[in-house]
């Protein structure tokens, strides 16, 4: 790479291996390719069948084969006069009469017409969930916290670990807290045991039963077990079977968004989708940008043999984009059968990780600059911020433009000797190999509009390489059998019971029964 940026040509090289799209600006020059690397890698994903794999998505076509449902997150960010369709009924009515209570409902909390049961004003919300009940949801409303104004304070809870909730009840007055509870089936175990918590702890400080509904909502498709839980079915908010957790935050799921910097920010997050939607529905596919940054995914993890890559967001604001990443592709692409049933015949996703810049230079840079496996990585900043210092932006994006020029020049022993250094040994730890490959991908501003196109952007370019991998980006089972599992454990955890003999290996055993004795049911 360092020779071709030195070549008179480096100029066309940017023009020719950057992209804009959806508010978005891609550059992908500091990549291993060359124009005929870049044309392979779209016919590649030509034959792959990505084209036909996207326009079925976007027919309503039941892609995600192994649980014989439509992939339709892209309606949920559509307009209302938009053509989707499930089994030949269009769902846009449904979305859209959603969205308009979704309106009325944040509009109430953030204006304080919607009170806790003493008459007081909302001025905190939990949103109880996991996995893309949580990570979407708790990552926006970090993203976009800078719009706030005046709107209640949001608090995430996921892990059933009791410390999370515990740790953030106590910080808050029951009075003014209400509570969105976030599961498709409202059966989640997770879930549903910090909501009992949750409501528990209302109880204990002094909420009458009748009084609950004021500090409880529901997101969910399940109507008896909201109802059964305590909370009004007025107050609960549906969503489908063809929208997957991870790609979910578009839906009421978003409700906590919406509560957070207002529906008109939601609205306009859903637009910034709608936006990339468009894009890669109609671009050609060496100017698609999700199409072109999963081609060059395929390139560094089939063709390199690169097992992990980083996303290094240079804003605070999206500190959490890396673990929003973290669930939408490796539960996406972690997978190693084929749809035909058969062993997929090379590797899928990734590992993916990262942090924001610049506290990740002063971490794990180390090991991407010099280290002994090459990790692709992307870098993400807005060029103005979201909260203005003076100096820091500047301070900000000059780190991250040298991060990828330094991962892409390297540093020769020569250029070392140049100045003045005699030292062999020193010079041998001081060289960097360069001809490490990276992705900018620059906003003007973190906006709603622009943060909605940079996750579907990610989305997109998750479902190609699934196409190309030839597996089903859409359902989950890997996280299926240690919830199975994990129910009998906790009976004996919980019971003075031993486990049948036989029932589990030698050293889950012997976890339980040392579990056992320090929870005083040995």
């Amino acid at each position: 790479m360092r020779e071709w940026f030195a070549a008179g040509s480096a100029e066309q090289r940017v023009e020719q291996f950057s992209l804009e799209a959806a508010g978005l600006y891609l550059d992908y020059s500091k990549n291993r390719i060359t124009p005929q690397t870049m044309a392979l890698l779209m016919q590649l994903a030509d034959e792959a069948g990505v084209p036909k794999r996207r326009d079925a998505m976007f027919a309503g076509d039941h892609i995600n084969a192994t649980e014989d449902r439509a992939v339709l997150h892209i309606a949920l960010r559509a307009g209302a006069d938009a053509t989707f369709k499930v089994d030949g009924k269009s769902v846009m009515p449904a979305i859209h009469a959603v969205l308009d209570r979704m309106r009325v409902f944040s509009q109430r909390v953030r204006s304080g017409d919607w009170t806790g049961f003493t008459g007081k004003r909302i001025t905190d919300v939990i949103n109880i969930g996991i996995g893309g009940s949580d990570l979407g949801p708790r990552m926006v409303c970090r993203a976009l916290s800078h719009l706030a104004g005046n709107g209640p304070r949001m608090h995430f809870v996921s892990n059933v670990d009791g410390t999370e909730l515990a740790e953030c009840l106590e910080r808050l007055d029951p009075e003014q807290t209400l509570v969105i509870v976030c599961s498709k089936t409202f059966t989640t175990l997770e879930t549903m045991a910090n909501a009992c918590s949750a409501r528990q702890w209302f109880l204990d400080k002094g909420v009458a039963k009748d009084q609950l509904a004021s500090h409880f909502a529901a997101v969910s498709t399940n109507v008896e077990a909201v109802r059964a839980f305590g909370i009004d079915p007025a107050h609960m908010f549906e969503f489908w079977d063809w929208i997957g957790g991870r790609f979910s935050l578009w839906s009421s799921v978003g409700i906590s968004i919406a509560l957070a910097v207002g529906f008109d920010a939601f609205e306009d997050l859903l637009i910034g989708g709608r936006a990339m939607d468009a894009h890669f529905s109609s671009a050609p596919l060496a100017q698609n940008m999700p199409v072109v940054l999963g081609m060059l995914g395929i390139w560094y993890r089939n063709f390199f043999g690169m097992p992990t890559s980083c996303m290094a967001p240079y804003s605070t604001s999206l500190e959490l984009f890396p673990a929003f990443l973290q669930q939408l592709e490796m539960e996406s692409n972690g997978k190693s059968v084929q749809l035909d049933g058969r062993h997929v015949r090379a590797h899928t996703a990734p590992v993916v990780w990262g942090s924001a810049g610049t506290n990740g230079q002063h971490a794990y840079f180390q090991l991407i600059h010099q280290g002994s496996q090459i990790v692709p990585v992307d870098f993400v900043a807005p060029l103005r911020p979201p909260r203005q210092l003076p100096g820091h932006h500047a301070k900000l994006l000059a780190n991250c433009f040298a991060q990828a020029e330094a991962l892409m020049l390297g540093r020769t022993a020569e250029e070392l000797r140049a100045t003045g250094l005699t030292d062999e040994i020193r010079i041998a730890h001081m060289v960097f190999e360069g001809n490490r490959p990276s992705n900018t991908l620059l906003m003007q501003d973190i906006t709603p509009h622009t943060l909605g196109a940079l996750i579907a952007l990610y989305e997109h370019r998750t479902f190609v390489q699934g196409v190309v991998w030839n597996i089903n980006s859409f359902d989950q089972w890997g996280v299926e059998l240690g919830k199975i599992l994990a129910k009998p454990i906790e009976g004996e955890l919980n019971h003075a019971q031993s486990a049948a003999a036989g029932q589990h290996d030698a050293s889950t055993g012997s976890l339980i029964a040392r579990a056992r004795a320090a929870l005083g049911n040995a």
